[in-house]
C-alpha cells in the first residue's frame, strides 16, 4: 500500500500522528502479504480497520466488541442453517426440489442435505 492510498483510506480526521501513520502503513504492507489475493479484499479491509482501531480505541473495548460481533454472527449463521435445513426437508419431501438442486441454491454441500434428510 502506498502512503497516498492509506491517507485517502484514513480521511482527514483520523487522529493519528505521523509516526502512527508510518506504523499503520507498515502494518498495511504486512496485511497485504497475509491476504495477497484479489478475493481477499474484504479480509484486508477488516484487518486494516482493526489495526487502525487498535491505535485509536481502548484495546479491551475493541476486543469485547469484536467478540460480541463474532458471537452474534455465529448465532445468525446457526439460525440460518437450521432454517435452511427445515426448508430443504420440506421442499425435498414434497418433491418441490432435488437434493443437488437445493444444495446448490442454498450454498451447502449435498452431503449435508442428505444428512438432514436422514440418508447419511
Amino acid at each position: 500500500m502506498q502512503q497516498y492510498e492509506l491517507t485517502a483510506w484514513l480521511g482527514d480526521d483520523h487522529g493519528l500522528n505521523e509516526d502512527q501513520v508510518d506504523e499503520l502503513l507498515r502494518t498495511a504492507d504486512e496485511i497485504e502479504g497475509q491476504y495477497p489475493d484479489e478475493d481477499d479484499r474484504d479480509d484486508r479491509e477488516a484487518a486494516l480497520t482493526a489495526a487502525y482501531r487498535l491505535m485509536v480505541e481502548a484495546p479491551e473495548d475493541l476486543v469485547a466488541e469484536l467478540a460480541a460481533e463474532r458471537a452474534a454472527a455465529r448465532i445468525a449463521e446457526r439460525k440460518a442453517l437450521v432454517a435452511l435445513r427445515q426448508v430443504a426437508v420440506t421442499r425435498i419431501k414434497n418433491g418441490d426440489a432435488t437434493e443437488a438442486g437445493f444444495a446448490q441454491q442454498a450454498g451447502v454441500d449435498r452431503m449435508a442435505v442428505r444428512r438432514w434428510l436422514g440418508k447419511r
